[in-house]
């Protein structure tokens, strides 16, 4: 059967929705927060991806026939929930941060705003489909982040399965990679894909050094016109492989003036030295604009230790370290209640990471001068909301230290909410971006950043608050709460 990915959820999201639906809950307004509470490896802020393929699954709901439900709610029990599972779509609200936005810790990312049930069911999708894209974004953003150089993306082999495969590699063009080698990916997106040789191309002329060279030369015959690469380390990098490169390209008249472009891979070996001869052996023959593109199980640190190096590399090919987030497998996004029929709700934890922010929110990033100085969440329509959309003066106080504060004064600065309405009323209303417009858009937002904001290793702080009247409305529920806990007998 063809997957409906609105139905890749947990069970206990239904029992749940059963209890909603038999206590007349079902319509009662639920506002729920997808956010997360802690970028992986160190990162201050993490990229989105993945909106778009919720848009998706949120239109999945109530398309199956009662007959879907019954093999997971079976029984008598079970049949009049059954027959309004079948008929229920989302008439809610969604509101979402583009693909390609950055976002830090406790942001939300996406806002459901809905009749309860259909609010609740969404969680496990939505944390599935968001959990894998993030991870592979803000991981792919770290590996191109290590250099000024090309990264292509060709993890497909190493991904949790082809719809990973798929999505993750979009996700890892938006932040950042070139290119990559997943051919359904870029026929899903109108992009072009990129891809070379393997081994097996080489040994498939038999093991020798004549028949290496044969594989170059029916390889350049049978792309002409084409961007060239050679993959050089089957037997002998520099006493075989460079050289029949060289014999092979020089035979089939391909040299600097050749305008589809033609280069060399690395595979394997101490790739620091092998470029640099590869680079000298090239240059002594002519091949002044031969590329020499480097793979072997590569990563951000591995990338930034061959530029200290002095390697001579023109660009990259990582797989497993981006498809599967190799180092940070398991995002953190979370789905959680924050408001139900207008009040402000909360999750009161002794683990203080995971308190959260109550009330219907939203987050504004602030600008001067071209650069990214500030952002603040607020209740939807408070105080400092109000004062920021009319752009007025506004001071902004840090959560866990009233007494440092920031001001912005009005005229010097411009503010974005990072949250768009994507669905209303159930309908999308949001706009749809090219993979290449989001690739643009978050190249954008990154170069908003100061360079030690962007720096993979203790970088450098990003004042992120919350407005005062949240931190009121989060402060009172809990000063309430910690009064009814202390006087709780039974």
């Amino acid at each position: 059967m063809e997957l409906n990915h609105a139905y890749c959820s947990d069970k206990y999201q239904y029992t749940m929705g059963k209890s909603f639906y038999e206590t007349g809950r079902t319509q009662q307004t639920a506002v729920f927060n997808l956010f997360y509470r802690k970028a992986p490896e160190n990162n201050n802020w993490a990229v989105v991806s993945g909106t778009e393929e919720v848009i998706e699954m949120v239109s999945g709901l109530g398309t199956e026939p009662e007959s879907f439900y019954e093999k997971f709610l079976p029984g008598e029990a079970y049949r009049e929930f059954r027959t309004y599972l079948a008929g229920m779509k989302f008439t809610g609200n969604l509101y979402a941060m583009r693909e390609g936005e950055i976002v830090f810790p406790n942001q939300p990312i996406i806002t459901v705003e809905a009749p309860l049930i259909e609010a609740q069911v969404l969680e496990t999708p939505m944390l599935c489909i968001m959990n894998h894209q993030m991870a592979v974004a803000t991981k792919a953003s770290r590996v191109c982040r290590a250099t000024q150089r090309p990264v292509s993306e060709f993890g497909s082999r190493r991904a949790h399965g082809p719809w990973a495969a798929t999505y993750g590699a979009k996700a890892a063009i938006i932040a950042g990679c070139a290119s990559t080698s997943n051919i359904l990916t870029g026929v899903m997106n109108d992009v072009p894909s990129t891809g070379t040789m393997a081994h097996s191309f080489v040994t498939s002329y038999g093991s020798s050094v004549e028949g290496e060279h044969r594989a170059f030369l029916d390889y350049i015959r049978t792309h002409k016109g084409e961007n060239l690469i050679l993959l050089i380390d089957t037997y002998d990098t520099l006493k075989c492989g460079i050289l029949n490169a060289i014999r092979a390209f020089k035979e089939s008249g391909i040299d600097n003036s050749y305008p589809g472009g033609y280069g060399v891979r690395l595979d394997s070996g101490d790739l620091a030295y092998l470029s640099v001869k590869v680079r000298e052996i090239l240059d002594r023959h002519g091949l002044t604009g031969c590329k020499i593109f480097a793979t072997n199980s590569l990563d951000e640190y591995l990338i930034s230790d061959l530029e200290r190096q002095g390697a001579c590399i023109d660009s990259y090919g990582v797989g497993d370290a981006i498809a599967t987030s190799k180092e940070a497998p398991c995002f953190g996004n979370v789905y959680k209640l924050v408001q139900m029929d207008g009040e402000p709700v909360l999750k009161r934890s002794e683990d203080r990471i995971k308190l959260i922010n109550p009330g219907f929110q939203t987050t504004y990033r602030f600008l001067q001068e071209g650069m990214n100085e500030a952002d603040v969440t607020c209740l939807r329509g408070d105080s400092l909301s109000s004062l920021i959309e009319s752009g007025q003066t506004i001071t902004l106080r840090d959560e866990q230290d009233r007494f440092k504060c920031k001001t912005f004064a009005a005229g010097t600065y411009t503010a974005r909410m990072l949250q768009q309405e994507a669905i209303r009323g159930g309908v999308r209303v949001a706009p749809v971006h090219s993979l290449p417009e989001k690739k643009a858009f978050f190249d954008q937002t990154l170069h908003q950043f100061s360079p030690s904001e962007r720096r993979l290793i203790n970088p450098h702080y990003y004042k992120v608050d919350i407005s005062d009247d949240l931190y009121d409305v989060k402060t009172g529920i809990l000063d309430r709460l910690n009064q009814e806990i202390a006087d709780f007998k039974i």
